[in-house]
Parts: C-alpha cells; structure tokens; sequence
C-alpha cells in the first residue's frame, strides 16, 4: 500500500501518485485492478479528499488510471508501459548527471558499483515482496 511522509518536502499528492505507479512498475497493482476510492484512500493515509483527488488527476495524466463514473477508478491497459517508457526517458536526466559526476572527478568505478549496489537491493527487495 502507498505510503506518504508527511515531513518530506515533496507534495502528499505527488508521493500518491508516485506510490501507485511504483506499485504498478513492481507488479504489485496490476493493469485493470480497481483503485481505492478517494474518500476510502483518504481514510487510510489520513490526508484531505482533496490531496487524493489531485492524484488520481496526476495518474490519469500520466496515463496509468481510468475513471468509469459510477463504477470506479482503474489501473488502465498498457499502464506498465506507459509507465516503463516515461522510465526510459529518465535516462536522459541520467547521462547529464553522468556528465558532472565524471567533470567532478567521481571515479567511473564508483558510479558503477552503487549502480550495481542498488539494482542488486531492489531486486532483493522484490524478490523478498513476492514471498
């Protein structure tokens, strides 16, 4: 289930929406599972209807969720690609990042290794979420 930190600087809309579509990226919601409505979902992360409502907006921007008036919100088809190519765009935002850490002098290796060291926990991770 999605969690927000109230203390972090980011938007409680935004850690919503963030929540739903690492959930959907992990397999954990799949395309077509019903979302919580917006009045049960503030219930249980205790936050305005308001602050839900703005995310499930941003979800459907971004093209992972569907509304049927009447009948619910949705995980729509093809969410997991929408949301794995928006991924790959980010890797963009990588290699300028790359560019600085090598201007900097961050060794390669070191870049490499907590590549590795964080691909290596998330897997982890997720194999451990699956149990």
């Amino acid at each position: 289930m999605v969690t927000i930190d109230k203390f972090s600087r980011t938007p409680v809309y935004e850690q919503i929406a963030d929540g739903f579509c690492r959930e959907v990226l992990c397999g954990l919601m799949a395309e077509g599972s019903q979302m919580p409505s917006v009045r049960e979902l503030s219930v249980l992360l205790s936050t305005n209807p308001n602050t839900v409502q703005k995310a499930y907006l941003e979800l459907d921007r971004r093209g992972v969720i569907s509304t049927a008036p009447g009948v619910g919100t949705f995980i729509r088809q093809g969410a997991l690609e929408t949301l794995r190519e928006s991924m790959k765009a980010r890797l963009a935002d990588l290699a300028a990042l790359t560019k600085v850490l090598c201007v900097a002098g961050i060794a390669e290796e070191e870049v490499h290794g907590l590549v590795h060291k964080i691909y290596t926990e998330t897997n982890s991770n997720e194999k451990e979420n699956q149990l």
